[in-house]
């Protein structure tokens, strides 16, 4: 099952236009704008359709002429923005639409729907069990409303290869009976809204941090949330901190936020195409974290490190540290300099930091400080341009751009500013796309 993430935000987004809270302006600084909570499923099925979706489907490149059914939770205008469907009647989509939702939110569809457009209504309730095409559905209570208790819903989905995901949003904390209809679902994902962060005095229809946290523990103790799990906050506001304090936190929690455009896929992912990128950068720039923001959409990624352990070096250990924290619960670390053979292998998407320390590994390996031939560092070179040119699937690599400063003092250090320059050129030449980082601000230059 696909899912693509076409608005990860609260109702007003995140940042939200009228405010000047640290929280938005490290948003807006970041160019993370997070638009309102929807999802694409298999480019079939919608979840909610709030306002601004049609539109971030035709930003992220897809389509909605192919959605069979939309799954409404609720009628609040961030979920639901029925003159869509007009504009949809002015297109010959060549197929049915199944509009399914409470009631209330049915109700505000129908003026928008003409008496012989090909759509169908299905009013649910919580509790109702339907199949959405090939889709097999539950629908769930929220502790939310709009006008009424009840009139809100969460939604438990199957699709035909059995990948199962949970789409929580909106709802706030759920009673302790609530657990039993979804105990023992072993979900593949989860969506969970968490508005409010530590503005719990909000947090009776929606969820703050604490409330995510503690609705996140029910589900891990009713078996609904698994280890294997990927747990994603959704519908995420303005309230919450900045991005590297809510990151942390909420992976605390085995959780991460929401990206607007991410893709992923609940199941068996397909095996992702190959594609190189090479990204380059000063020290301090911001090359590793643009690194990782490219490899979010993806479920699973091999972090290989190439710099390994220094003992007795607690400066090193406290950069690891960092990296590892900042790195999602799902990647794996592979710490080695073979990077060739962990790009010959590789079954999912690599992460490669950096060609710097793989150098200096290789002239450490081969006794080149000590005046040995080159001879075996350079066909190290071409072995890892080979590689790298013949990867199977998406990889990154973080290289240190060493030549624009100043001439090292010492024969090594040209030496190694000169190697390290062939590598750079190398790797860029057998490369689809090549990312230059200047002061944090990515430049693109290929």
């Amino acid at each position: 099952m696909e899912i693509v993430l076409l608005g990860t935000g609260a109702a007003d987004g995140w940042p939200s236009p009228f405010c000047r809270c640290d929280s938005c302006r490290d948003a807006a600084a970041r160019g993370q704008i997070r638009g309102q909570t929807a999802a694409l499923v298999d480019d079939v099925l919608l979840l909610d359709f709030g306002p601004e979706a049609p539109r971030a489907a035709v930003r992220l490149g897809r389509t909605l002429a192919d959605v069979r059914h939309i799954l409404l939770t609720h009628a609040h205008p961030d979920h639901l923005g029925p003159q869509a469907l007009l504009f949809r009647s002015w297109i010959d989509t060549g197929h049915e639409l199944e509009v399914i939702g409470p009631a209330a939110a049915l109700d505000a569809c129908r003026p928008w729907v003409g008496p012989d457009d090909p759509v169908r209504f299905r009013p649910v309730r919580a509790g109702d069990h339907l199949s959405a095409g090939p889709y097999d559905v539950t629908v769930l209570p929220a502790r939310h409303r709009v006008f009424h208790d009840g009139d809100t819903v969460l939604y438990d989905l199957t699709s035909p290869d059995g990948a199962r995901i949970l789409w929580a949003c909106d709802t706030g904390p759920w009673p302790a009976s609530w657990f039993d209809a979804v105990r023992d679902a072993a979900y593949d994902a989860v969506f969970l809204e968490e508005t409010f962060g530590d503005r719990s005095e909000l947090s009776d229809q929606h969820l703050g941090l604490p409330e995510f946290a503690g609705l996140l523990t029910g589900l891990r103790d009713a078996a609904a949330v698994t280890a294997a799990t990927d747990v994603v906050a959704v519908h995420l506001g303005h309230h919450n901190p900045p991005i590297d304090e809510l990151e942390r936190r909420l992976r605390a929690h085995g959780a991460r936020p929401g990206r607007d455009g991410e893709v992923l896929y609940a199941g068996e992912p397909p095996r992702p195409a190959a594609h190189r990128t090479l990204v380059l950068g000063g020290v301090r720039s911001g090359k590793s974290r643009h690194a990782e923001h490219l490899l979010a959409a993806h479920p699973a990624v091999t972090y290989v490190a190439t710099g390994g352990t220094r003992p007795g070096d607690t400066e090193w250990a406290h950069r690891v540290t960092l990296h590892r924290e900042r790195r999602p619960a799902s990647w794996t670390t592979l710490e080695t300099d073979d990077v060739a053979t962990a790009l010959a292998t590789a079954t999912q998407p690599l992460l490669v930091e950096c060609l710097g320390t793989w150098l200096t590994a290789r002239l450490d390996a081969h006794n080149i400080w000590e005046g040995a031939d080159l001879a075996p560092v350079h066909a190290d070179i071409d072995a890892l341009v080979a590689a790298w040119r013949a990867c199977e699937v998406p990889v990154i690599a973080v290289s240190n751009e060493v030549g624009s400063g100043v001439v090292p003092a010492s024969a090594s250090g040209r030496l190694f500013r000169d190697l390290l320059g062939t590598v750079n050129s190398r790797v860029a030449a057998a490369s689809e796309s090549v990312v230059s980082i200047v002061a944090g601000i990515p430049v693109r230059l290929r």
